[in-house]
């Protein structure tokens, strides 16, 4: 029997098991006197003071009845049953320290140690960080007799050196807080945030404080886009009468009442000098096009599509970005129709889906793909997909193959009338239909209008600051967002677009960055993990280069420190956002520190929440976006645009509706965030959207199976998602799991993507399922994740 002259009290804690599983609950006192197992956490918090990083201690109070006087972590205690441990440290923080901060977790551990009065103390200690940045503490002397901030290096020398000044907790605590934080990996100066677009805006706004102006860009979203409009030199041929018109509700804006426009208009302010294409040959060749001469180029295909094609009718553009791509996607745009965007990588099959959905009128494409001495047939390849009237353009100086009785040559088709009045069309009518997958077997097919480019200019203008005279280059195609986003972040900023034709995983890839003089150069994560294993681009000489830029998956930071470093430790703003907003709804701006692999601000005019599983704010949990916003997609062709993104979401309690994303975000302590994937059955492979349905579509067809299910997970080291297949074989079927994952990966190959990798097969009897018979895919991610 324990003996102690300690009173008890009503303040019951948590009872755990060795995992940290609740088991029960008990008057605290009484856990201390038997030394029983029940948890805890220890709150650091941490500032940046002379590039230093410090640590605020308190000494524990001479009124504590254990470890009276002596030094410990910024706060400690135990979470009450039902209570969240976050939010239970951050209320304590409170009430010792005086100190309000977001704290995140940074790991536990289990410890033991004899206290005073015949006490013992069994925990398992969660540990939690925070960050605040103040000299005077509001401490409460009943918890706290003193406090001191102090250096890490200073901290560490003093525990080793007199360990019974501190709490038998501290310094295994302090381990796993120290090893959770990454500091600042770029931090702009004075100098240097004067220089950035972002900041000038704010100066001449009278804006000096960051988060000042982002509040207005929310609050006067209308405000702040006009804003943007008038910075960009958007053109209109009929001035609006408003913003935007709320009368069907937040759901369908109208953006630029009364107005008239064609965007393709705002695309060529540069002087008509001025370099708007690099881009080289496959012989290796600079090339480069003026602005005067793709607005010429680009005008002929608009003649060319009126000739052909009528207003309002939607052509497939499915070639690799090029400079006729280019003039191509303008033109049709300036003549008053839809560019149909689809990836050249797609199969047969999918391209049809995507034709079909569209409906296609014309297709634009080239015969064929030279990568290196490899010859990949297109025309061939598309023709099978049942197209529609195609023109084709040789990749060579004559075409490699013979054309369809109904197809045209480029030369033949392209007008040689290089004038043409662009047409003026309503800010509603769409200019192009990209396709994202959802978690069916059909993707969504959703509309750029002619209000979309403004949030990808103005997105480019605010956070990769791009500047008339840069060159920005982002290795993509037309079929994915980011090619459509790269003409109008480039164009209606004044700059240059950087064009390469191979693939950009070699060192010829980073020898064109060179000669170009790329000046902003975007990535996907997977592209730099590829760079840093075979060191390809080491040695090489990318001192033009800005700022780089990342989007398309999780990032790893030791992969962005990498990319950071072959350019003189440049920094990388990391990008996220999707085909349905037009650019980002997160991002990092060159005005604030940026640590790898985060993002340290929502983007301006376009605020979101953060819900967890039940709906409610979090820290941790799944995006929702507060619309409006310019960008953000009204329709969807083949789907019912509310009940993909408004259907059964909550309201905030401001009674402001909600739209879904998808993304899982967390909001760390030090107010950065972190991309965690994605929540539903979408996933991003390679830095391309698809979802579970439309693999296990075609993997559920191979005759040894009976059932699959496709789930990505994020490794633990960090970096791009992996594609992994769960299957369940017929009772009679004897599965080789090797020559199964080869049989799956040869279908998807054929059939969806060639670059979608199976990274793992599991043979499992049966699948898990909700009472609906819906394959929880969640669960699979987590026991996989476990293993």
């Amino acid at each position: 029997m324990p003996i102690t002259c300690v009173p008890h009290t009503n303040e019951n804690i948590i009872l755990v098991d060795a995992e940290d599983n609740q088991i029960g609950e008990i008057e605290k006192i009484t856990a201390h006197e038997y030394g029983m197992l029940h948890r805890a956490f220890s709150v650091f918090i941490f500032r940046k003071r002379n590039n230093k990083l410090e640590c605020l201690l308190q000494q524990r109070s001479i009124k504590k009845y254990h470890s009276r006087g002596l030094w410990s972590n910024t706060c400690c205690s135990h979470p009450h049953p039902n209570e969240n441990v976050i939010e239970s440290a951050e209320k304590k923080l409170k009430e010792e320290m005086g100190i309000e901060a977001k704290l995140s977790y940074a790991g536990k551990f289990h410890y033991i140690a004899p206290l005073e009065h015949g006490l013992t103390e069994n925990e398992i200690d969660r540990v939690l960080i925070g960050y605040y940045d103040a000299e005077d503490i509001p401490i409460n002397l009943e918890e706290a007799q003193a406090y001191r901030w102090i250096e890490i290096d200073d901290l560490k020398k003093d525990v080793e050196l007199h360990p019974e000044k501190y709490t038998y907790w501290f310094k295994p605590a302090l381990e796993i807080a120290i090893n959770s934080i990454t500091l600042p990996a770029w931090s702009p100066d004075n100098r240097f945030i004067q220089t950035t677009n972002l900041w000038q805006l704010m100066d001449h706004l009278g804006y000096k404080d960051y988060q000042e102006f982002y509040r207005w860009s929310v609050t006067h979203y209308a405000d702040f886009w006009q804003l943007m409009v008038k910075t960009l030199a958007i053109v209109f041929d009929k001035p609006y009468k408003a913003i935007i018109d709320l009368s069907e509700g937040v759901e369908l804006p109208y953006w630029f009442t009364g107005a008239k426009l064609n965007i393709a208009n705002s695309c060529f302010h540069a002087d008509k000098t001025a370099i708007a294409i690099i881009e080289q040959t496959n012989e290796g060749i600079l090339k480069k096009t003026t602005y005067d001469e793709l607005n010429k180029l680009s005008n002929r295909v608009a003649n060319s599509i009126r000739r052909y094609l009528k207003m309002g009718d939607s052509v497939a553009l499915i070639m690799p970005m090029s400079k006729e791509a280019v003039a191509i996607y303008l033109g049709i745009i300036k003549a008053g129709c839809s560019v149909i965007s689809i990836a050249e990588s797609f199969s047969t099959s999918e391209i049809t889906t995507r034709l079909q959905i569209a409906n296609a009128k014309a297709v634009l494409t080239q015969d064929q793909i030279i990568h290196h001495d490899k010859h990949l047939p297109l025309y061939e390849k598309i023709i099978d997909a049942n197209t529609p009237f195609t023109i084709v353009l040789p990749t060579e100086k004559t075409l490699c193959c013979s054309l369809r009785q109904q197809d045209m040559v480029w030369d033949n088709f392209l007008d040689k009338n290089d004038q043409f009045t662009v047409v003026s069309c309503d800010p509603a009518d769409n200019i192009n239909i990209l396709f994202s997958s959802g978690t069916t077997d059909e993707p969504k097919a959703i509309p750029w209008t002619h209000t979309t480019p403004i949030k990808c200019g103005s997105d480019a203008y605010l956070y990769q600051n791009i500047k008339s005279g840069d060159v920005l280059c982002w290795p993509t195609s037309l079929g994915w967002m980011m090619g459509p986003w790269s003409i109008f972040a480039a164009f209606l900023n004044r700059a240059t677009l950087a064009l390469y034709s191979g693939l950009p995983t070699g060192r010829e890839f980073g020898q064109f960055i060179e000669a170009a003089k790329v000046t902003i150069l975007g990535v996907v994560p997977t592209l730099v993990k590829n760079w840093r294993h075979s060191k390809c681009m080491e040695g090489l000489n990318w001192n033009s280069i800005k700022i780089f830029s990342s989007t398309g998956e999780c990032s790893q930071p030791d992969d962005m420190l990498y990319l950071s470093s072959l350019a003189n430790y440049r920094p990388v703003i990391e990008y996220c956002g999707g085909t349905e907003i037009g650019g980002a709804y997160i991002t990092s701006t060159l005005i604030q520190p940026i640590l790898p692999s985060t993002f340290n601000t929502p983007a301006l005019g376009l605020y979101f929440c953060i819900l967890d599983e039940q709906g409610k704010l979090s820290h941790n949990g799944e995006v929702a976006l507060i619309p409006p916003s310019i960008g953000l997609s009204t329709k969807l062709l083949n789907k019912n645009h509310h009940e993909v993104y408004y259907a059964h979401m909550p309201q905030l309690p401001s009674g402001k509706y909600l739209r879904r994303h998808g993304d899982q975000v967390e909001q760390c302590a030090n107010g950065l965030y972190r991309l965690h994937g994605r929540v539903d059955d979408t996933m991003n492979l390679s830095g391309i959207k698809t979802s579970s349905a439309e693999i296990e579509l075609v993997l559920g067809k191979l005759a040894s199976i009976r059932e699959v299910a496709a789930i990505a997970v994020n490794p633990k080291q960090g970096g791009p998602s992996q594609l992994v297949i769960y299957v369940v074989p017929h009772t009679s079927a004897t599965l080789d799991k090797h020559q199964l994952k080869m049989e799956m990966q040869h279908a998807i190959k054929k059939h969806l993507n060639p670059l979608f990798k199976i990274h793992d097969v599991v043979i499992v009897d049966h699948l898990l399922r909700t009472a609906s018979n819906k394959v929880i895919r969640r669960t699979l991610r987590s026991h996989y994740q476990e293993e």
